[in-house]
């Protein structure tokens, strides 16, 4: 059985790293049809979608009360899954140039819950070159897999554009 069908079935998960205007948006869609884990390292904003509020403002509270996304602060709760959508922030330096910090942190926690047969696709906003580059050999390194033989990694462009209320995840096409 592939991993889309397990997860179809709710027999895998779907982990979305990264619980902001681009990832809580993703999760919530994505538990309407599979079983979502949505991590984010800040507690207080896992605290508060606990309690059905959504400081994002982008779903709407009364999504989150209703969805199925097992909301954790908790790293080691992704070894749970084995379809990963990393969606953290990219912001930008004093410079103009892009902070990959959160890129690179968010590959070091996942590798090291990496299994065999996962997938990780990247829908942070990042130059070309970056996934392959940088985020594949730190998922390398902290896991001891090796992409392409152990597990499998794509890149999705964002779509979402924060704060849009016209433009939305269910109406734009990827």
């Amino acid at each position: 059985m592939s991993l889309f069908e397990e997860l179809k079935e709710r027999r895998e998960k779907l982990a979305v790293i990264g619980l902001g205007y681009v990832g809580m948006p993703l999760a919530v869609a994505f538990a309407e049809k599979i079983n979502v884990l949505g991590f984010d390292l800040n507690k207080e904003k896992i605290e508060k979608y606990r309690q059905g509020k959504d400081p994002t403002g982008e779903v709407g509270d009364r999504a989150i009360a209703e969805t199925s996304v097992d909301f954790t602060p908790e790293s080691e709760r992704l070894k749970e899954a084995r379809f990963y959508i990393v969606a953290v922030p990219t912001p930008v330096n004093q410079d103009k140039t892009p902070d990959l910090n959160p890129v690179e942190s968010a590959s070091r926690l996942l590798g090291k819950n990496l299994s065999k047969g996962s997938i990780v696709v990247y829908e942070s906003t990042v130059y070309p070159g970056v996934t392959e580059d940088i985020c594949v050999p730190i998922l390398e390194e902290e896991s001891g897999l090796k992409c392409g033989k152990d597990f499998k990694v794509g890149y999705s462009p964002e779509r979402i554009n924060p704060g849009d209320k016209e433009h939305r995840l269910e109406n734009i096409k990827k």
